[in-house]
């Protein structure tokens, strides 16, 4: 699978060598990272293109990073954008203040690349499953998204592009019925032209792969498709 696929984390950081060690850290852990050095530059980023998680340091050298947090919060496009503050102030104070303007959790330098790479699984497992790095199962399927492989009964099996993103939805979503449309923008993204029958295409792709574990992609007539193990 190409890397394109695989979740972007922005770093809002000036200090380069927290970007080294954090890049680093994220991009071993199978994430794309983007990095800006200012408030400005995470803002013209973000209108740009969404990513799924941001770090964003306090003390930035044109703003704060707690006024940009306000911003990115009082933008409607933004109000689930998982963000994690990653900065110096430790005071009890600070702590509520960030969380208090939008942060989803708050991480204190200097810190464990380990502690904040289980930070933002947690954190992408509670807001966007679909998007968390752990290993997802179902009956004998398992995908691993770091490694961009399926498995069926423990073998790897061959699986196209598209319905391996669909597979990974299904299984970050388990027993929950989406329709035709929710599947495009969710899965292919508002921002592509596909048509809602090509859903139909990819979800026949998709099961044809699975092969005896076919009947896990159930279609709900009248509404979608969901997986379900019941």
């Amino acid at each position: 699978m190409a890397s394109a696929d695989k979740p972007t984390i922005l770093i809002v950081e000036d200090e380069p060598p927290i970007i080294e060690l954090v890049t680093f850290t994220l991009k071993g852990a199978g994430w794309n990272v983007v990095a800006a050095q200012t408030a400005a530059e995470a803002w013209e980023f973000l209108q740009q293109r969404l990513p799924q998680l941001i770090l964003l340091d306090w003390m930035l050298p044109d703003q704060s990073g707690l006024r940009l947090l306000s911003r990115i919060r009082g933008d409607r496009q933004f109000n689930e954008l998982p963000i994690i503050m990653l900065t110096a102030k430790s005071m009890e104070e600070d702590k509520i203040a960030g969380l208090d303007n939008g942060a989803d959790d708050y991480v204190t330098k200097p810190f464990s690349p380990r502690e904040l790479t289980a930070r933002i699984n947690a954190l992408l497992r509670r807001k966007t499953p679909e998007h968390s790095q752990t290993l997802l199962n179902a009956g004998p399927i398992s995908l691993d998204p770091v490694s961009c492989t399926v498995s069926l009964n423990s073998e790897k099996i061959d699986i196209g592009h598209a319905e391996f993103k669909l597979l990974k939805f299904f299984l970050a979503h388990p027993e929950r019925v989406f329709s035709r449309n929710q599947l495009l923008d969710k899965v292919w993204g508002d921002h592509v032209v596909i048509e809602e029958r090509t859903v139909d295409v990819h979800v026949l792709r998709l099961r044809k792969a699975l092969k005896d574990a076919e009947h896990l992609i159930k279609t709900v007539r009248s509404v979608g498709y969901m997986l379900s193990e019941k």
